[in-house]
């Protein structure tokens, strides 16, 4: 098989049975690695800025690779099951993070590098809405904020949230509620989970 008919039989294959075939072949893990590091990194490093973000993405995929046999090979989509994984890893640095967000909410500095220009315009408008929302953040119980973040920041649906964080879907429903309430307090009324948030 040529190298560029094995990249497309990878990109046809839904993460189960990527996982499934690594079994085998381990390097075949590789597929799911690709498709979910950007996204799994962007989340930590919103979580815990990017320093973090590179350990904490980097195990998610070493624990991922070493319990792939035990992965339910029903779930198509590995996505919830690694934001899980980062989940559970961010929850080991809550202290971290926690006075992460008290510093934010002081300082109103937040390390996650982007682009100059943004950075320029973005800055003057929001260090006093980054400061609220931090504060709001770090006031939150760990359960509510890895809902919200989850939510807002990884994208996930509420039942992608409940399989990472293996509680009902109602449950994720319930914190989600009283996170955005808290938040939207904090905020002035505006909605944290909005995309333009």
């Amino acid at each position: 098989m040529t190298r560029a008919r094995a990249v497309e039989s990878v990109e046809e294959e839904d993460d189960a049975e990527l996982i499934r075939r690594s079994h085998d072949d381990p390097e075949r893990f590789a597929g799911i690695f690709d498709r979910y590091l950007q996204q799994i990194h962007r989340y930590a490093a919103r979580r815990l800025g990017t320093q973090a973000a590179d350990d904490i993405a980097a195990e998610t995929f070493l624990i991922a690779f070493r319990r792939r046999a035990s992965y339910d090979l029903s779930h198509q989509l590995a996505r919830p099951w690694l934001y899980g994984i980062a989940t559970t890893l961010i929850a080991r640095h809550r202290r971290g993070e926690e006075r992460f967000l008290r510093a934010l909410c002081r300082t109103g500095v937040d390390p996650l590098p982007e682009p100059m220009a943004d950075a320029v315009v973005g800055r003057v408008a929001a260090q006093d809405n980054d400061r609220r929302l931090a504060g709001a953040l770090a006031g939150l119980s760990r359960g509510d904020r890895d809902v919200l973040l989850l939510v807002a920041w990884g994208e996930l649906s509420y039942e992608e949230v409940a399989e990472a964080l293996g509680v009902p879907v109602g449950t994720v429903r319930s914190r989600l509620h009283r996170a955005r309430k808290k938040t939207r307090a904090a905020l002035g009324g505006d909605d944290p989970t909005r995309e333009d948030a």
